[in-house]
């Protein structure tokens, strides 16, 4: 072992650290050895719960994360995000904590940021080993799993109601509260838990399946402790932190130039007001190597708008952003030298010391004073991670993602052909953002391992066919690298029912960067081409559908980067002949001339040259450096661009 010296700026900027920054750094091969052994306990959790619960949200669709804190309550693992120990450690002081025992909570208020919305169920295990000279074990980590639960209460079937103005509408609060003491259930909170469900049944296996995960995760911790002893382990710890922290430094902040850059961006609807800009904003400073404890970034989100009065709101504001500062953080990633490179860094709380938040006064959309609702939060956090990868693109000339919206929630409910009622919802995905190096990726989804549900699954469980499941042709913006495309659902009813969508990103698009255009927005059809069509709200709780009737819905496709007319003909054709762009888009979008063909596409030389050309002259002289797409006119009266879609704004 050797020792390391530090300045003391940095040693200040450490107030979380386990070890003495002036102590002893543990062997490098061992930091890997127990670096792998967390991430193996996190997915033996993870595994762990999917082959033992019930609910189709979290068992399939796979809609929940699990995470290792140390005792400072630092989040260790980076595959991906998670909730926090802050609101158990707050409200149970660790020396009153005893082996077995579990901790549950899904107040959003009182979760320190770390839970989003009510069905969002946390439970927290703490994990026990025996210092050298004590007698008892102390607590030494956490393990933690908290997922998307199908009925936690509320107003409508699902928790998620579309209307709700406070969160009493949303189903039960439930607090910190000890779940497991010391082994045994806390069989009174799991019944009334259970009471305030329309799924009692798989609530109740979901919650068993978590708790004991994450249990079986607190053994396999401990005998990692035991291994290796106590201190070791801790210095290992650390190490991991400080390593992420001066790899983002030297890999990623290095990419941005001193300085400061504004952006902002906006949901659409908040299910109770008519649709209008709900403006999101960061200003985002990059500091110099001169900076006490060394160069970082502060993103300061003043200019957020008010607090909506529908369910959009975002606590984000709690235990100084942290959770936040997680969830933003893998949007820096981007700037990584390779996309090989990109995969390697992980997100964990070694990131932290690196940015700086500064937040409105309460009752913004990120600020929201109790008990203002929140179970569509995904609006602003989603929007959050666009408004950096924005404002980042201002900074970096453009060598940044375009946008990308890949969650919301849809869903049927009812009674099947037996009378039970059933809800089938799932988490949907959409096309991501075109690159500077390459086209966006079709129908992925912003939560790590997530899946859809497969369409075998659900055609045996609820009563509907999915006729058609597809990707959906032109929804990705134009661009030199095209945005990634969103996917076509058609779902035949064959009993009456009722539709539900949780969905932003049905009027305003996402936005297309350096001369890419926006993409396709959501949207929903019922009777698509027949004598009833029309188009469903994207939130809503309960649109009739009746038996034998077809719902289309369409996700979003991700944003183009760079001019589209820069784009090779034989991509476009390419793309045409994949079935990812029509003849027409080849040619309004691309400026490619398809020449009549029975066979293959083929493009028609001639024509295409001039039509770029003269595409080229219609332009006007000064383009906004990013591309709203159409709904930003309608919501904006009439404006195309926003304050500082140009570079130099």
């Amino acid at each position: 072992m050797t020792v390391t010296t530090e300045p003391v700026a940095v040693q200040a900027a450490k107030p979380y650290r386990l070890t003495p920054v002036d102590g002893t750094t543990p062997d490098p091969v061992l930091v890997e050895i127990v670096a792998g052994y967390l991430a193996s306990v996190e997915m033996e959790v993870e595994t762990s719960i999917s082959r033992t619960s019930r609910s189709p949200m979290i068992r399939d669709a796979h809609d929940f994360r699990a995470g290792i804190h140390d005792r400072n309550l630092r989040k260790l693992t980076g595959r991906s995000y998670s909730a926090l120990v802050h609101p158990v450690a707050r409200d149970f002081p660790l020396d009153t904590m005893k082996p077995g025992d579990v901790y549950f909570h899904n107040d959003v208020y009182l979760s320190e940021g770390g839970i989003g919305h009510l069905p969002d169920l946390c439970v927290t295990v703490p994990v026990f080993a025996t210092r050298p000279g004590d007698a008892e074990p102390s607590v030494v980590a956490f393990v933690q799993a908290f997922g998307h639960h199908d009925d936690i209460g509320g107003c409508c079937p699902g928790s998620m109601p579309s209307g709700a103005t406070t969160v009493y509408e949303e189903g039960l609060m439930v607090p910190p509260i000890k779940l497991w003491d010391q082994g045994v259930p806390n069989e009174a909170a799991l019944r009334i838990m259970t009471r305030n469900s329309r799924m009692p049944d798989a609530l109740a296996a979901d919650l068993d399946a978590e708790c004991s995960a994450c249990l079986m995760g607190a053994r396999r911790l401990t005998e990692l402790f035991e291994r290796y002893g106590c201190d070791t382990v801790e210095a290992c710890f650390d190490a991991m932190m400080d390593a992420t922290t001066e790899t983002y430094r030297r890999e990623i902040l290095s990419k941005i130039p001193k300085g400061e850059y504004t952006w902002e961006d906006y949901a659409e609807h908040d299910g109770v007001d008519e649709p209008m800009l709900h403006r999101q904003r960061i200003t985002l400073t990059k500091t110099g190597p001169e900076d006490e404890g060394g160069e970082r970034l502060i993103l300061d989100f003043n200019g957020t708008g008010p607090q909506a009065k529908g369910p959009i709101n975002h606590c984000g504001d709690y235990a100084d952003g942290n959770f936040l500062i997680k969830w933003l953080a893998p949007i820096l990633r981007n700037l990584a030298d390779s996309p090989e490179r990109m995969a390697e860094l992980d997100v964990n709380e070694g990131v932290v010391p690196l940015i700086e938040m500064k937040f409105p006064e309460k009752g913004t959309l990120i600020t929201p004073i109790f008990p203002a609702p929140t179970n569509a939060r995904t609006f602003v956090i989603l929007r959050l991670l666009g408004v950096l990868a924005g404002v980042v693109a201002k900074a970096v000339d453009g060598n940044m993602p375009a946008d990308q919206e890949t969650i919301r929630y849809t869903g049927v409910y009812g009674e099947d052909f037996d009378g039970h009622s059933y809800l089938m919802r799932e988490v949907l995905g959409g096309g991501s953002g075109g690159r500077h190096y390459a086209d966006g990726e079709d129908t992925i989804h912003v939560v790590p391992d997530s899946r859809n549900l497969p369409t075998e699954f659900t055609e045996s469980r609820f009563p509907f066919i999915v006729e058609k499941l597809g990707l959906a042709k032109d929804s990705g913006g134009a661009g030199r690298y095209r945005g990634g495309l969103g996917y076509e659902k058609h779902i035949r009813m064959l009993k009456d029912a009722n539709f539900m969508s949780i969905a932003d990103r049905s009027i305003l698009s996402c936005w297309g960067v350096k001369g890419g255009k926006a993409g396709r927005p959501f949207s929903v059809v019922l009777d698509p081409g027949g004598p009833n069509e029309r188009e469903f709200d994207a939130l809503t709780d309960a649109e009739p559908i009746k038996a034998g009737e077809v719902v289309r819905i369409r996700t979003t496709g991700g944003g183009g980067w760079g001019d589209p007319l820069d784009r090779p003909v034989e991509e476009v054709v390419r793309d045409v002949l994949w079935g990812k762009v029509s003849a027409e888009g080849a040619r309004v979008d691309y400026g490619v001339v398809l020449a009549s063909s029975t066979g293959e596409p083929v493009a028609d030389v001639d024509a295409t040259e001039a039509l770029r050309e003269q595409m080229r002259n219609d332009r006007g002289l000064d383009e906004p450096f990013f591309d709203r797409g159409p709904g930003y006119e309608r919501l904006s009266g009439g404006a195309k661009f926003a304050e500082f879609d140009f570079i130099d704004r």
